[in-house]
């Protein structure tokens, strides 16, 4: 079969018989630096000054050339449509070869336009159309940048994005809710799922790994909703979140120490605090020598031993079967030798599952919980233990929590963004028919915020010896005290 680079220039010369091709000098030869790589986004050229004030405007033009420029939108999109079809879709074909033959079609359509476009227009009219066929339209710009945590489409007219923890609106605008649905269906067709009116709700993932939900109408009433969680291409090491002020080098290295000494770790805290963040780091300090199975929703976690086993859940198809739900991997993966259970994130019955992962011979998991503290983390995870439907008394539940649950690590995010480990508790024994916590390290508030609102407080040690020591000494680990002594 003919590349697609064959077949346009066929198609051109048969249109155009005899005539010779001009030099393009708008067009933008594909470096090595954009070759794509297997699971993550392609990377993109550095956008141009004239690129970047198109972008920051939301590539809507003002004055008096706006509609002439959406006409003229309007038209080169219908063009290279036409010209395309069907090609844009071909499982097999190369991106950058698709994005080079789609700026020659667009210098092609631009240049036969009866009224010559400046050269900051063309390149804004270029962007967008790139964008919209190859990209993810008007939030294009705002996925490839660093700078940006989150993207929170409200309908086509209202855009949100986070930086730096802050929520801040930007004057990027959809077409339409038509140019909004598409979109969406853009992204959740390429992880094989799907959203419409019967099924208005999805989760899904970009292939960098980034977190993404959609809502539609009817249950959307003002226009479809997106909201996507980026993925850091470079994770975050222990070393940023010290740097960062998410935890200390002392609580580091004691969390380290738990982890090598196969402690089992539930990492809890509000939606956005930073969970998956710190399971990954926490995931860090796994031996190489050890098989681990990561059990998520959406794959997030990237870890770097040699020996590990990526399970995804899946949701129903269109006749309602074939869901695999987290309480199914995570059965299935105590048939498969784990040395680790990593589970991304314990919303439901899978925690009856994930608790008798723990008590019998899976040590040294870890999950995540939603929770607004380590005492209502216990508590959560005994309502999760009841939704499995199984007749169990309160008391031996909690039993079983107490003796799989090792330690709690609480995260929690601030006024001024900023996500900090707030608690790390330790998970001693049943006291009648309460189980009793002990705070290592919880932080300091005494200090208060500086004049920007920044919250100047840290992780400090309470002072007190965590029995836990004992059960580390018995795996080799061993911590130094002297760590969890008050300082001044």
């Amino acid at each position: 079969m003919s590349t697609l680079a064959e077949r346009l220039a066929a198609m051109r010369q048969a249109q155009q018989p005899g005539a010779v091709p001009a030099p393009r000098h708008d067009v933008v030869e594909p470096t090595t630096s954009d070759a794509p790589v297997a699971g993550k986004r392609r990377a993109t050229p550095a956008p141009t000054p004239v690129e970047t004030e198109a972008r920051a405007r939301g590539g809507r033009p003002g004055g008096a050339d706006d509609d002439r420029l959406n006409e003229v939108r309007a038209t080169v999109h219908g063009e290279l449509l036409k010209t395309l079809g069907p090609q844009l879709y071909e499982a097999d074909l190369d991106q950058d070869e698709l994005d080079q033959e789609l700026r020659t079609i667009l210098a092609d359509v631009l240049g036969a336009q009866e009224r010559p476009l400046s050269a900051s227009d063309r390149l804004r009219v270029t962007q967008e159309i790139r964008d919209d066929i190859i990209g993810y339209g008007p939030i294009e710009p705002f996925l490839n940048d660093p700078d940006v945590s989150e993207v929170m489409v409200n309908g086509p007219d209202s855009i949100f994005v986070e930086r730096k923890g802050r929520l801040t609106a930007v004057p990027a605008r959809f077409a339409d809710e038509g140019h909004l649905r598409r979109t969406i269906d853009k992204i959740v067709s390429r992880v094989g799922r799907r959203v419409d009116e019967s099924s208005p709700m999805v989760d899904a993932r970009l292939p960098d790994g980034s977190r993404v939900n959609a809502v539609v109408p009817p249950l959307a009433v003002d226009g479809s909703i997106l909201t996507i969680r980026k993925f850091a291409a470079d994770p975050y090491t222990s070393e940023d979140l010290i740097r960062f002020g998410s935890f200390t080098r002392t609580a580091r290295d004691f969390l380290d120490a738990c982890v090598r000494g196969r402690l089992n770790v539930v990492v809890s805290g509000s939606t956005g605090a930073g969970k998956t963040t710190t399971l990954n780091v926490l995931s860090s300090f796994i031996p190489g020598d050890e098989r681990i199975v990561t059990i998520e929703d959406a794959a997030e976690l990237q870890l770097h031993q040699d020996h590990v086993v990526r399970l995804e859940s899946r949701p129903s198809n269109i006749e309602g079967r074939g869901a695999v739900s987290i309480r199914d991997l995570v059965k299935n993966s105590l048939r498969m030798r784990p040395d680790r259970i990593i589970v991304g994130e314990v919303r439901d019955a899978s925690a009856l599952d994930m608790l008798q992962a723990m008590n019998t011979g899976h040590d040294g998991s870890i999950c995540t919980v939603h929770s607004n503290g380590p005492r209502d983390t216990l508590s959560r995870v005994e309502t999760m233990v009841l939704m499995a439907g199984m007749d169990l008394p309160i008391r031996a539940i909690r039993e079983q929590v107490a003796s799989a649950v090792d330690l709690i690590v609480h995260q929690s995010r601030f006024r001024d963004g900023s996500r900090r480990i707030t608690h790390i508790t330790e998970v001693e024994r049943m006291e009648g028919e309460v189980i009793t916590l002990q705070d290592i390290f919880v932080f300091d508030h005494s200090q208060g915020y500086d004049s920007d609102g920044r919250v100047l407080g840290r992780l400090v040690a309470t002072g007190l010896r965590p029995k836990l020591l004992d059960k580390l000494r018995e795996s080799n680990v061993h911590v130094d005290p002297m760590i969890f002594a008050t300082v001044g």
